[in-house]
């Protein structure tokens, strides 16, 4: 009976991790798609972009871990901001068709130029030695870098919410979304505040694919292979809320890991189940603004 409780706890506890890795990378699709209201099918290569620079920083520059995720992070909202000013600002105001189209095909523009450059081999980012190991808690035996993983992406979470609840930039960003004719009025800049959000966005998303890759390896297919679990997370917690991308990150990470060490015969196919459960009960999201 212990060894069954604990191991359903261990596998309780790397639910959480995958889930928290999850938020990482789709809060930011939550921001750019929920509250800016734009089609952004490039998200899950922004995640792989942040994870082969931040590979780049440790193993051709030789930069340690701790620096080389945030220098990856900035680096991609720079990408990120160039490309917002750029291709994304010639389809803000058409329909939702054309952003599709657009987002999807810069996609694969990106996996083909990663394909050249770092080749087609899975890699992951190799991990300090501080991250490396377990720790005990009561009988429990747990993961270093999984118990880093959630630590970190709830600070993020955190951030998030006082920075768009509880800042005047957050307060820009949502009259800018509201009424952009009146926030314009009163002399908020909304294309710089878009910019911004979009920067953000994209970091935020480099962040959970630097992160994240001991789980989810890079690859150049990765931000097709990926998105899909993305707009999953997206729908499921409700479109532009941060709590109910938190809440449906952590929901299927948990039916994903338990499902599959429970229920093997079906493998990945629980998780879409449960997502199919989800939506027709609930089918604005789990938070719906």
């Amino acid at each position: 009976m212990t060894s069954t409780l604990s191991t359903f706890l261990s596998l309780a506890v790397d639910g959480i991790a995958y889930g928290m890795m999850l938020f990482l990378i789709s809060v930011g699709l939550t921001i750019t798609l929920g509250v800016m209201r734009v089609v952004n099918l490039t998200h899950s290569a922004f995640a792989m972009i942040g994870g082969y620079i931040a590979l780049w920083f440790i193993q051709r520059a030789g930069v340690h871990f701790f620096l080389a995720v945030p220098l990856a992070v900035l680096a991609t909202m720079a990408i990120g901001a160039l490309l917002e000013r750029t291709l994304y600002r010639w389809v803000y105001g058409t329909h939702g068709l054309g952003q599709l189209l657009m987002t999807i095909g810069l996609t694969f523009v990106i996996t083909a130029i990663v394909k050249n450059l770092a080749g087609t081999q899975l890699q992951s980012l190799p991990l300090p030695s501080s991250l490396q190991g377990n720790f005990s808690v009561g009988p429990l035996n747990l993961s270093v870098y999984r118990a880093f993983l959630i630590v970190a992406s709830a600070a993020v979470a955190l951030a998030l919410w006082l920075g768009i609840e509880r800042t005047a930039f957050g307060a820009r960003l949502r009259a800018a979304v509201d009424n952009q004719r009146m926030a314009r009025c009163v002399g908020i800049n909304v294309p710089a505040v878009f910019s911004v959000t979009f920067a953000i966005g994209c970091g935020l998303a480099a962040l959970g694919g630097a992160l994240g890759s001991p789980m989810l390896p890079l690859e150049p297919y990765y931000g097709l292979k990926y998105l899909v679990i993305v707009l999953i997370v997206v729908a499921v917690g409700g479109l532009g809320s941060l709590r109910g991308s938190l809440y449906a990150a952590l929901l299927l990470g948990l039916i994903d890991t338990l499902g599959r060490y429970y229920l093997p015969a079906l493998g990945a196919f629980v998780i879409y189940l449960a997502v199919l459960a989800i939506l027709l009960v609930r089918p604005r999201g789990l938070v719906a603004n």
